[in-house]
């Protein structure tokens, strides 16, 4: 235990432990505080009492009798004091008490302790082996009959963030008393220790104002609700330890042995045109595309209106757009700098619906608009190929220009965060960081292959393998599905070279690369999450979850819509009133009144946090305003 830290102990019998504890701790600067909820003359009558509470108090503890540790907010002398950690032994409410009522005594426990608690504190629980209801438990209850602790903990807003062995042996003079209120101990064999901690307060969905300047008109807009956590977080600033940086940075430097990579730096808005992804992009259906209603427009000029950015102590990343105001309050402005990416298509008229706007869902369409602009400066300038190339690691620099066996030996890429409008599911993300790397090479050496081959030896040890299909190569891994793509595409005015483009999903790589439970995890904005990449940990070193076990929440949803009915503005209310927390959705039921224009839906909804504490308390009034807000968003009758 750290110096200079306070202990508190709850629920004492014979003071044995508190006694033990003090003499552990003599080295070093904790102050531990015993309490008991019986009077001083009952606790005296434990064997040992006397002798134990004297220890405590020759080693400059304190003792207090007559503490209730469901109110310890109440208590008199616990007043004014925070401790650094709560300690409770085999809590029991005595005599033969079932499993409910011990359930409802570990509940207004940590509802009582979080207010004696530091803020970076932690409270200790042991139980038999068995009762806290977790795999940890070896062999486990059934759910029903264990005391459901993580949930019981959730309702204080704890999440458990590590378990262990109750080691008896450094606390040889405890003796555990207490069992049916009797100064029998309790089976401490395989007994497990519960440490948990605070859980940060979840984020609500609310709309963002933006500005921006796209294709030379400043534009103001705003972000869905449910995407408002997922824009202006820069994990792809030069400096970030996030772990979709240190995929991105793993992967480019993997690719550098063979070919130098240049990361393009250029400002790219949020937004595009239809008539941009239409023109640029093939693949990307317009139904998972979030179209975009402008707020305002004014013709500006095309050039880059951020001053700083030529001072902008990150040259390598792009400048963001502005966020000019949200709903939660006053004018808020933030310019930050991140790098970009994207790909693929749409089934539109682009002369039609040309003043459509959508956030992009790939960074292909400006990758290309940028390199059809560069190439167009090289032309003019009369310079070579290898303008902007940069020194790799392997690559001598006269021969940054030449061939790889054939191939030219430079790819460009871009990198950021794209948007997909898509159902709820395990692996289904609305916003995720997008890799795109691509480059020109002669047809013959068959530059696809020898990219997906260079992929799969980088991504193979990590479960990722690529498959052949229609119209390019696959990267896919169990159970997350798709990761990337190599596909290949013409050259205007050149037979005899093809552009070839992979597309990579840096945060299911992530995912995979460093075995996280849920992809939500990388955009929680608890510390504990980026603290284990602080040192920058190789790809293949695991994830150690700091809320282990956190229990899901099964809830069902029925109402009545009208004739017209989209399913994913469901989804997008879902997200919004479950601050993300729903991970499955599932329609269960479906009806059409043979009468009325309307049809019955019913889904099943599975609330299941990894990054916050979710009690059914939590989830139910989640579910409540999801009810509210279906009601006066979509117009639907809850059933």
């Amino acid at each position: 235990m750290s110096p200079s830290r306070a202990v508190l102990m709850v629920g004492e019998g014979n003071f044995s432990f508190s006694a033990s504890a003090c003499q552990l701790y003599s080295e070093s600067e904790t102050t531990v505080t015993a309490t008991c909820l019986q009077h001083q003359e009952e606790a005296l009558r434990h064997e040992g009492a006397a002798d134990n509470i004297q220890t405590i108090k020759d080693s400059g503890g304190t003792v207090l009798f007559e503490v209730d540790c469901t109110k310890l907010g109440e208590c008199a002398s616990l007043q004014g004091h925070l401790f650094d950690r709560v300690v409770f032994n085999f809590p029991h409410c005595g005599r033969k008490s079932g499993v409910k009522k011990n359930r409802e005594l570990l509940r207004n426990f940590f509802l009582s302790c979080v207010q004696v608690l530091a803020e970076s504190g932690e409270v200790h629980v042991s139980l038999c082996n068995g009762q806290g209801g977790t795999p940890a438990d070896q062999p486990k209850r059934e759910w029903h009959n264990s005391w459901q602790a993580v949930a019981m903990a959730a309702e204080a807003d704890l999440i458990l963030s590590a378990i262990h062995p109750f080691e008896s042996d450094k606390h040889q003079s405890y003796k555990c008393t207490g069992y049916r209120s009797q100064d029998k101990g309790f089976h401490v064999e395989k007994a497990l220790v519960h440490m948990f901690t605070r859980s940060i307060p979840y984020t609500p969905a609310h709309l963002l104002k933006v500005e921006e300047v796209v294709e030379g008109e400043k534009v103001q807009y705003e972000i869905p609700a449910e995407l408002s956590d997922y824009i202006f977080r820069r994990f792809l600033y030069s400096d970030s330890v996030h772990p979709v940086k240190l995929v991105q940075d793993f992967l480019l430097e993997g690719l550098a042995k063979k070919w130098p990579v240049s990361m393009m730096t250029e400002t790219i808005p949020f937004l595009l045109t239809a008539k941009q992804l239409q023109t640029h992009c093939c693949g990307i259906d317009g139904a998972q595309c979030y179209w975009i209603h402008l707020l305002q427009k004014d013709l500006t000029s095309d050039t880059d209106t951020s001053a700083d950015k030529e001072n902008d102590p990150r040259p390598t990343e792009t400048l963001l757009p502005t966020c000019l105001a949200s709903n939660k309050g006053g004018r808020v402005r933030i310019k930050g700098v991140e790098s970009f990416r994207s790909a693929c298509s749409l089934d539109i008229d682009p002369e039609g619906e040309s003043g459509m706007h959508m956030l992009r869902p790939s960074l292909l369409p400006q990758m290309e608009e940028l390199l059809a602009k560069k190439e167009a400066i090289i032309n003019a300038d009369g310079h070579g190929d290898c303008e902007g190339s940069d020194d790799s690691e392997g690559n001598e620099k006269d021969e940054s220009c030449g061939s790889c066996n054939g191939v030219t030996s430079l790819l460009y890429g871009i990198s950021g965060v794209v948007f997909r409008n898509v159902p709820i599911g395990l692996w289904a993300m609305p916003a995720f960081h997008e890799l795109l790397i691509q480059g020109v090479f002669p047809s013959e050496s068959e530059p696809g292959k020898l990219l997906g081959e260079k992929l799969e030896t980088l991504l193979a040890p990590f479960g990722v393998s690529i498959v052949t299909e229609q119209g390019g190569l696959r990267l896919k891994a169990q159970p997350v599905g798709l990761v990337g793509k190599v596909f290949a595409s013409d050259v205007s005015d050149n037979n005899n070279h093809v552009r070839i483009t992979a597309s990579l999903n840096l945060d299911l790589l992530a995912v995979l690369l460093f075995s996280l439970p849920d992809w939500r995890l990388l955009w929680s904005h608890d510390p504990r999450f980026l603290k284990q990449f602080s040192s920058h940990p190789s790809p293949g070193t695991p994830f150690h979850p700091f809320c282990l076990y956190p229990e899901p929440f099964t809830f069902d949803i029925s109402f009545w819509t009208g004739p017209t009915w989209e399913e994913k503005n469901f989804h997008a209310v879902v997200r919004e009133a479950s601050c993300g927390t729903v991970e499955q959705v599932k329609l269960i039921d479906r009806f059409s009144h043979p009468d009325l224009s309307q049809t019955s839906y019913c889904y099943r909804l599975i609330y299941h946090s990894h990054t916050h504490a979710l009690s059914h308390t939590r989830a139910l009034q989640f579910h409540k305003h999801l009810e509210t807000l279906l009601s006066s968003r979509l117009q639907v009758t809850i059933r």
